[in-house]
């Protein structure tokens, strides 16, 4: 539903963000991630159309955005960090405006209105003027507005600023229901957001694109590739350790008990291979987990990473 590939913007000899490939599938709810200043609204204005890139290529629903701006932005629903709101315009009036400024039609335009209002229970704030509302309502116009046209691709930079507690958590069970009928991405830079609603993350930093995986996967690797694996056995023969240790997978090992801690590199193949030299050795494999890391931590590992490499890049470069 949404393909990028090699999108870069350039300001002078600055980068906001450079050579960005990814794709989100139909039905899918995923998260981009990143610092302030990592060229998340930057990307999210781009994949809208709001604006050119420098290079690089935006498919919406298999259309082209800037060959067919029109076509492509039809199938799009897009909050922006801050919502295109009329205050002078009561909140029915406007979700009405944005209707028909969307194409639909009159005989779906009450109906389509009346389901955002009350996705977003809106309903008692109708009639108001919207410049007279909280800025908790105003952002939930702001969301009213991006779905009022059902579009297939919903767009979010940062929804839930504003937003109390309540509010945030009615959000959340929001875009859990849009998932499924509707392709979305949810930009953030905050990692609960993430965690409590999406299944993929794409984490960018710096303009570039340091990781993408499924929540699980990340949480399962920091950004070296490691794995840390914790293996229980009935009895330990240190000597078999050190027979790990001459591995080049394991990067590794410590002894705890009867508990053995690896650090891993490699996928799947290495998990398999280091269980079956455990069962080899005798000493009786209990069970064998892959710990899991918070998301703050990876997100923390990940771009601090990135940002140190790419400091080292430009001081090699002075």
């Amino acid at each position: 539903m949404i393909e990028v590939e090699n999108l870069s913007k350039f300001y002078g000899d600055r980068a906001a963000i450079k050579k960005l490939s990814f794709k989100v599938d139909q039905g899918q709810l995923v998260g981009f991630l990143g610092p302030n200043g990592a060229g998340k609204t930057t990307t999210m204005k781009i994949l809208t159309g709001f604006m050119s890139p420098s290079e690089g290529q935006v498919k919406i629903c298999g259309i082209d955005i800037f060959e067919n701006p029109m076509e492509a932005k039809s199938n799009i629903g897009y909050l922006p960090e801050h919502p295109p709101l009329y205050h002078d315009m009561k909140v029915f009036d406007y979700l009405r405006f944005v209707a028909r400024l969307r194409g639909v039609s009159k005989d779906n335009e009450t109906s389509y209105i009346n389901k955002a209002l009350d996705s977003l229970d809106l309903k008692s704030v109708k009639g108001r003027v919207i410049g007279h509302l909280s800025k908790g309502f105003k952002q939930r116009v702001g969301v009213a507005q991006a779905i009022v046209s059902q579009p297939k691709v919903l767009i979010f930079d940062e929804p839930t600023v504003g937003l109390d507690p309540t509010q945030v958590a009615h959000f959340r069970e929001l875009i859990k229901e849009l998932k499924g009928n509707h392709t979305i991405i949810l930009s953030t830079h905050i990692l609960p957001e993430v965690q409590a609603s999406c299944e993929k993350v794409i984490i960018i930093n710096q303009g570039q694109i340091v990781a993408q995986d499924t929540l699980k996967n990340l949480s399962n690797k920091t950004s070296s590739g490691i794995r840390r694996v914790e293996v229980k056995v009935r009895r330990v023969k240190e000597s078999y350790i050190k027979d790990f240790d001459t591995l080049e997978y394991i990067k590794m090992s410590t002894l705890a008990g009867n508990s053995i801690h690896f650090d891993l590199s490699g996928g799947e193949e290495s998990l398999e291979s280091l269980s079956s030299r455990i069962v080899e050795s005798g000493m009786g494999l209990l069970s064998m987990n892959v710990a899991s890391e918070r998301l703050e931590d990876v997100f923390i590992d990940l771009t601090k990473s990135k940002t140190n490499e790419l400091k080292n890049i430009t001081n090699q470069g002075v």
